[in-house]
């Protein structure tokens, strides 16, 4: 085991020392640094039970333990933090059943599972809780008597103005909440039926307690002028109201502790069985399945340094290039190798066009990112109000494309600032997609047949939406379905490069 466990950790190295990374940076998930001791001392509490099992390895458990090496390959050939790392802790969990057998593994199933709390996965939560944030704020601030002006994730009351931010989903307090929770209802509670309640308790109670920190910090403001609760100190009173819960929540789960049911009078111990050639292949197959994905992953990766590309902004028939930008707004994309923002105009009509092109991509530089948005949460010149799909036939495929509103200046009820219509389209393996999972998927697939990693991202954008959208996303359709031939043609041009 420990053997197979070295063996592991150096060929996935790079995937561990990602991992602990985020826990150093992210706040989020800074409690997973105490997730492996604490999985040691659980497997440390059940060594008497242990003692007493003869390791019987179980061959069957190599095809979970290929399947979850397989889904490393495919997380690192598109670059996602999630899946290589999910995969990395299934395959430390896996080598218990094959090198151990599945006795010693009913006897470690909570240990073992505890270890998953370790992976930062959970940020694509993120903007559904801030939209549930704000929901419950700006109901809760009605029903007090406040009035309130919304618009996206941004509101206004007579006081002031509010906006609902990342550090305000309340995602870190679920996931400490659900660790621990996790943790007290295993050692408190023996019957499942406690066990599932309480853990449902933890995850429902930190996700109330948010919505009303949101809520008691915007009275606070208001109520003080402002003077209380604004930069820093909501943050320390929300972390100051999440500790009370946790404290409330525990003495109130303590009431109904159960005492641990009476064991079975232990067998006598059994002997350690003869090291045989089971044994040993068991860990040797292993290795073998530890080793093919990286020696795969080598024979895939783009070859030589990552260059930028001149790619020029596409000639379109119909539409004329205008040097006079139409808004300030740019979305954001982190290190493309080449990126074309230009604007369109024909019958005094304004489109604009954003390309985004990558190749080589690599986790500083991925076409499908949550770095990768329209507009960021903490963007004070622009916000994004409102998000849409909409039906489009780009050549032979009928897509499903992404689609936002969005607003320049003050929420203040009057002038709100310039306000667009954008919609979204991904480019992968030649084609267009709307969704960025079909996205993740066809580039691994387009890896895997050797044909490289060239993606890009479209953005087209137009301003007035006035009147409900119905004249931009006009000129959009319109725009999209006259032009969508020149830009699949200049960037299969690029690919070709």
């Amino acid at each position: 085991m420990v053997l197979a466990l070295l063996a592991l950790l150096w060929l996935y190295r790079e995937t561990g020392l990602a991992m602990v990374g985020i826990w150093q940076r992210s706040e989020t998930f800074a409690h997973a640094f105490v997730v492996p001791p604490i999985a040691l001392w659980l497997i440390w509490r059940r060594r008497t039970a242990l003692a007493a099992l003869t390791p019987r390895p179980n061959l069957w458990f190599l095809l979970p333990l290929a399947l979850a090496s397989l889904a490393w390959l495919l997380g690192e050939l598109v670059a996602v933090n999630a899946l290589t790392q999910l995969a990395l802790v299934a395959q430390i969990v896996l080598l218990v059943p094959l090198l151990w057998g599945w006795q010693a593994t009913r006897v470690l199933i909570f240990p073992l599972a505890f270890l998953f709390f370790s992976v930062p996965i959970g940020e694509f939560m993120l903007p559904g809780l801030m939209e549930m944030t704000a929901d419950f704020t700006v109901a809760a601030l009605r029903l007090s008597g406040i009035p309130v002006y919304r618009e996206g994730l941004q509101f206004v009351i007579p006081s002031g103005n509010w906006s609902v931010v990342e550090a305000c989903s309340g995602l870190r307090y679920l996931m400490a909440s659900v660790m621990v929770g996790t943790l007290f209802a295993y050692l408190s509670y023996y019957s499942l039926r406690r066990r599932l309640i309480f853990i449902g308790v933890a995850i429902l109670l930190p996700l109330l307690g948010n919505w009303l920190r949101a809520y008691l910090i915007v009275m606070l403001g208001h109520l003080s002028d402002n003077k209380l609760a604004a930069g820093a100190d909501h943050l320390i009173y929300g972390w100051v109201f999440f500790g009370i819960l946790m404290l409330a929540m525990f003495m109130v789960g303590a009431r109904w502790t159960e005492a641990e049911p009476a064991a079975a009078a232990p067998q006598a111990s059994a002997r350690m069985a003869t090291v045989s050639g089971t044994m040993w292949l068991a860990p040797l197959l292993a290795l073998v399945v530890f080793m093919l994905p990286p020696l795969a992953l080598s024979r895939l990766e783009n070859q030589g340094a990552r260059s930028a590309l001149q790619m020029p902004a596409p000639t379109l028939s119909g539409w004329a290039r205008q040097d006079q930008p139409l808004t300030t707004w740019q979305p954001v994309f982190e290190n493309p190798v080449a990126e074309v923002q230009q604007v369109y105009a024909r019958d005094g009509e304004r489109v604009g066009l954003h390309l985004a092109y990558y190749r080589q991509q690599a986790y500083d530089s991925k076409l499908i990112s949550s770095q990768n948005q329209l507009v960021h949460s903490e963007n004070k010149q622009w916000a994004q109000l409102a998000a849409s799909t909409q039906t489009l036939l780009l050549g032979p495929d009928a897509i499903t494309l992404q689609g936002a509103d969005l607003r320049a200046g003050r929420v203040d009820g009057g002038t709100s600032g310039t306000r667009l219509l954008a919609w979204q389209i991904y480019w992968v393996d030649g084609r267009p997609v709307a969704s960025p999972t079909l996205a993740k998927a066809l580039g691994a697939w387009q890896r895997l047949r050797g044909q490289g990693d060239d993606a890009a991202s479209i953005v087209v954008y137009t301003d007035d939406v006035s009147d409900n959208g119905g004249p931009a996303e006009r000129r959009l359709r319109e725009f999209l379905q006259d032009n969508w031939a020149s830009i699949d043609a200049l960037l299969k041009q690029t690919a070709g490069r």
